[in-house]
């Protein structure tokens, strides 16, 4: 059975940090590029970062960049999001997504809940 689930979501002051972990469990994960996405309340969803199945390119949004750092570990089967200098804009529901390289195969986690009061 497929799984994603993200953890590490909580409320934060602004600067401050939180570390968000998406575990996948029922596919071979080194073979998905793994990205996180964020959806603020009355917004759309929107990308966050990227990273490969090989770990060895990433990308970010421009909001986030110098602040967010996604990395990934293909032996315990975990993309994290690191985030640091958290803002009150950062608020929203963080979900990680895995792609099956070069096929449009996706699996959503469930999300997790990132506060970061004004």
């Amino acid at each position: 059975q497929v799984q994603l689930v993200e953890s590490g979501g909580g409320s934060v002051q602004p600067g401050g940090s939180l570390r968000l972990t998406c575990t996948a469990s029922g596919f071979t994960f080194s073979r998905y590029i793994m990205k996180w996405y964020r959806q603020a309340p009355g917004k759309e969803r929107e990308w966050v970062a990227v990273i490969t199945n090989t770990g060895d390119s990433t990308n970010y949004a421009a909001s986030v960049k110098a602040r967010f750092t996604i990395s990934r570990d293909n032996a315990k089967n975990t993309a994290d999001l690191q985030m640091n200098s958290l803002k009150p804009a950062d608020t929203a529901v963080y979900y990680c997504k895995a792609t099956l390289v070069i096929t449009t195969i996706n699996y959503w986690g469930q999300g997790t809940q990132v506060t970061v009061p004004s």
